[in-house]
């Protein structure tokens, strides 16, 4: 597991950075050049983009594919943990926190109206859910033991060989936060 710190934070809190590793995670290992047609940039600006973001250990060269000229780059193995806690009172970070989170919602947002934008067949529609549960009331403990529950559960799933025949890429998103009532 790696943590986030405020060096690496301020590294990757750049939206070309966060769709050049968001690119990866969905579609495995790329190059350079495979990158800047999916993303509409130049070679030279990924380039530079994916050197930075293996400089603060989000993405690693994959040395079994390629050769001297093309360098292939791919997501690390192990999770990468970010505790926004740590960066409450840091007014520089606090503002890279905003922009990565800030981004992350609009990249799950972004995900669910194409999840509902696209044809599914009925069993899929069935089997899958956008649901939200409003009436918890739990302390920043039992918050936190719901989350490390459903990971662990989610990890079981992650473990499963999957039927090849039958089985889809899922995305499962989970946010839990406490809100204040809107009339007091």
């Amino acid at each position: 597991m790696r943590r986030i710190d405020a060096r690496s934070l301020r590294g990757l809190a750049h939206p070309l950075r966060m769709n050049i590793l968001e690119a990866i995670e969905v579609d495995g290992p790329a190059t350079s050049t495979t990158l800047a047609t999916r993303l509409g940039e130049n070679t030279g600006t990924i380039s530079w983009h994916l050197r930075l973001l293996a400089e603060h250990g989000y993405l690693e060269e994959d040395t079994e594919r390629g050769n001297k000229r093309e360098r292939w780059w791919r997501i690390p193995k192990g999770a990468t943990v970010l505790d926004p806690a740590e960066f409450r009172d840091d007014p520089e970070t606090s503002g890279a926190l905003r922009v990565y989170l800030s981004h992350l919602v609009e990249r799950y947002f972004s995900r669910v109206r194409k999840y509902l934008d696209e044809n599914w067949p009925g069993e899929w529609q069935s089997a899958a859910s956008l649901s939200d549960w409003r009436n918890l009331r739990l302390t920043p403990s039992q918050l936190q033991s719901l989350n490390d529950e459903l990971g662990a559960v989610i990890d079981r799933y992650i473990a499963l060989e999957p039927d090849a025949d039958n089985a889809e890429r899922i995305i499962v998103q989970l946010q839990s936060f406490p809100q204040r009532p809107e009339h007091p």
